[in-house]
């Protein structure tokens, strides 16, 4: 009798487990059904898909169903456009040109079925963030289709995803000419009714242009990916001006917001910047919470609806060569975020990186799939870095899987600036390139040659080597070495993201090796005429202990002359990996493969140095981007953004590869250079895949090409 209930129970429990797996699956899908209904495919936003229509067999038979031109909206094209379409309830959604107009497309043909475009404002005009839209959200309310956007002004539109109308009888009227009475909200105010520096504006006589937006004087602030929109509520991320090319350190901060998708009521709000008496206040020193700004959330989100969590990335605060200003580790600057959707509250964080100066804001959404580690089910977040750093979490708790651990950093020695002593590093799985642990050592010393060795070996003697955080030096330093030198392992993965795929527990990143030396940095006043009582920093050896006010320069030190890395006549000191992508079973945390993608550059191939040398294959041109669906990976190359560099003269494929080894299984051209992402849906039976297209140098910018079987 025992022996019978045991069992019994021991089934049950076996049956509870996997309805928890399978609805746990289905839960985070979003792909369900052919769908693709957010950004990344799912909720947890690992561009898969589990459609297997086109698979290895038959992948090479892919014919062209149609391209859709964003140029047919404007001029000003993104030729880099980011923005991967969403399927839902039978059509494409996606946004198209520097208005960030809405398109909804037919599936089947390409065709427009109706557009969207926001009235012009002022505030779009001034948008430093117009053409870098990534695309739409969607949620049902009531049985009917509700598309949501944020565009370049900083506003949040609902509107009919039959028909591209604003929705009735939500959010309020827009002061301004040629808005319709309904369907939007202005989320400036939202954004700075309980700030400080809005506040004082207010008590100094000053109003709110709704035209033109926050005053010039106290900062700006955009969007840049869609809102996301979980169990009822449209969470609205927020975008600044790149942190890189500001010039001035008070920025309004960039908090996050959530909104009833029913009514456009505004639920919450989550302070970036902590306030006294709540969490990471104490991380800002010298008041700098008062006037410091941006941490934007310009990357997509993810979400858990079961758990009913959304997370978020974000980015640091004002200027991210000097940190002067705003000492302290700086929360919740470089940051994975789990906030109560319903609430808004924080349920965990992890600070990635702290008092950020390198630029290392973190590009892309975290990733979310279940995963079997040491016999036990785990919800993981898995969150990549432009580092080339691979963090795993239990995303309900926030408690990492495998052992993070501080080490020591390079300190700073410009006076008046600020580094944090330690800086977290993941102790498994392995970083995609081992040169970010302590940069360029004896392993990675550019050795193709004895001659090579010796000269490479002879200039980096001249250098101070490093790792991931290398601060800049002062101009005339006085030490014996010329300049630091660091290097990291992927670059900016919002060009190029990575994927997971939940069914195998598989992550494919990709990445590229590049070691320089800051340039140095310089002094200059800090003061500006309206405000002549702002210390320098540095003054007195300490940083600066006072507010600034309004009109305040960016800081007193700012980049200087350049001490680039040398090279060996053009070629680097160290052994390069320009393309390459990797793959790691995330079940265990191993490095399952890693392999070149593309051929090694003529510019190293083909250099005088090199000849009759048989050299490793270091990549091609550009990056990889990649998607799963069913048994394959689906890849190809991309252009690196915002250069020159020539289209190799190889046709640009589209590839379909082995999971397991990375192997090439079979290919179809493209007519254009891809960028970005892609998608997969299954419409009227039959599965498409499209691939985001473009570039200046060809006859398709900004463009979308689909691909099905033959009929």
């Amino acid at each position: 009798m025992m022996k019978s209930v045991l069992s019994r129970s021991l089934v049950l429990i076996f049956c509870w487990a996997l309805l928890f797996s399978t609805a746990r699956a289905q839960v985070l899908s979003g792909t369900e059904d052919g769908q693709w209904r957010y950004l990344g495919g799912p909720a947890g936003h690992t561009r898969y898909s589990p459609l297997d229509q086109i698979n290895r067999n038959n992948f090479e038979e892919l014919e062209q169903a149609w391209i859709w031109r964003s140029d047919n909206f404007g001029p000003n094209v993104d030729y880099f456009s980011r923005s991967t379409p969403i399927y839902v309830d039978g059509m494409l959604y996606t946004v198209a040109t520097p208005r960030r107009q809405v398109v909804a497309i037919d599936p089947a043909t390409g065709e427009n079925l109706w557009t969207f475009r926001e009235p012009e404002t002022i505030r779009h005009q001034r948008s430093p963030r117009q053409a870098y839209g990534k695309g739409v959200a969607y949620a049902e309310v009531n049985g009917r289709g509700v598309i949501y956007i944020t565009t370049p002004g900083f506003f949040l539109w609902a509107l009919d995803a039959k028909t591209g109308r604003p929705l009735e009888n939500w959010g309020s009227q827009f002061p301004v000419g040629g808005f319709p009475e309904t369907g939007s909200i202005d989320l400036i105010p939202h954004l700075v009714e309980d700030w400080g520096p809005w506040q004082d504006h207010l008590v100094a006589g000053g109003e709110y242009d709704a035209n033109y937006g926050i005053p010039r004087e106290l900062g700006m602030v955009t969007a840049s990916a869609p809102p996301i929109v979980v169990n009822g509520v449209v969470v609205v991320l927020v975008g600044h001006q790149p942190s890189y090319g500001q010039t001035r350190i008070e920025n309004v901060p960039g908090d996050i917001m959530g909104f009833d998708a029913e009514t456009g009521e505004r639920l919450w709000k989550f302070h970036v910047i902590p306030r006294p008496g709540e969490v990471g206040h104490e991380t800002w020193h010298n008041e700098a919470w008062r006037f410091s700004g941006d941490m934007s959330t310009w990357a997509p989100a993810s979400a858990d609806p079961e758990l009913g969590l959304v997370y978020l990335v974000t980015n640091a605060s004002t200027v991210q060569t000097y940190a002067g200003h705003r000492p302290g580790d700086n929360l919740f600057g470089g940051s994975v975020l789990a906030l109560d959707v319903a609430t808004g509250e924080r349920r965990w964080h992890f600070q990635i990186h702290r008092s950020d100066q390198w630029n290392y804001d973190l590009p892309t959404p975290p990733m979310l799939m279940d995963l079997e580690v040491n016999g036990e089910t785990v919800p993981a977040l898995i969150q990549y870095t432009k580092q080339g750093l691979v963090f795993a979490f239990n995303r309900a708790t926030g408690e990492p899987i495998w052992p993070i651990v501080d080490r020591p950093v390079m300190q700073t020695e410009v006076p008046g600036n600020y580094t944090a002593a330690t800086q977290p590093y993941p102790t498994h799985p392995e970083p995609v390139d081992p040169i970010v642990w302590d940069g360029i050592t004896e392993e990675f010393i550019m050795d193709y040659t004895p001659e090579l060795k010796e000269r490479a070996t002879e200039i980096l003697s001249n250098y101070r080597i490093g790792g991931l955080y290398v601060p800049p030096l002062p101009e005339n330093h006085g030490h014996d070495y010329i300049n630091n030198v660091g290097c990291i392992g992927s670059g900016n993965v919002i060009s190029h993201p990575p994927v997971a795929d939940p069914s195998t527990g598989m992550l494919y990143a990709s990445h590229h090796r590049t070691c320089s030396a800051p340039r140095m940095m310089r002094a200059t006043n800090g003061v500006d005429i309206d405000n002549p009582n702002y210390p320098e920093p540095g003054e007195g050896g300490a940083t600066p202990n006072s507010t600034p006010t309004t009109g305040t320069t960016v800081s007193a030190w700012l980049p200087g002359r350049p001490a680039p890395l040398q090279s060996i006549d053009g070629l680097p000191v160290y052994k390069p990996m320009n393309n390459q992508l990797t793959a790691y079973d995330m079940n265990s945390g191993d490095k399952r493969w890693s392999l070149p993608v593309g051929e090694t550059r003529d510019a190293i191939a083909n250099h005088p140095l090199l000849e009759g040398v048989d050299i490793p294959n270091s990549g091609g041109v550009g990056y990889s981007i990649q998607m799963v669906t069913g048994d394959i990976l689906v890849q190809t190359r991309a252009l690196s953004e915002g250069t020159a560099q020539l289209i190799p003269d190889a046709p640009l494929m589209l590839n379909a590869r082995d999971k397991q080894s990375g192997e090439i299984l079979g290919s179809v051209e493209l007519p254009a250079p891809a960028q970005y992402g892609m998608m997969t849906y299954m419409h009227n039976g039959r599965q498409y895949i499209v691939v985001q297209i473009g570039s200046f140098q060809t006859d398709f910018p900004g463009a979308l090409v689909a691909y099905r079987l033959p009929d």
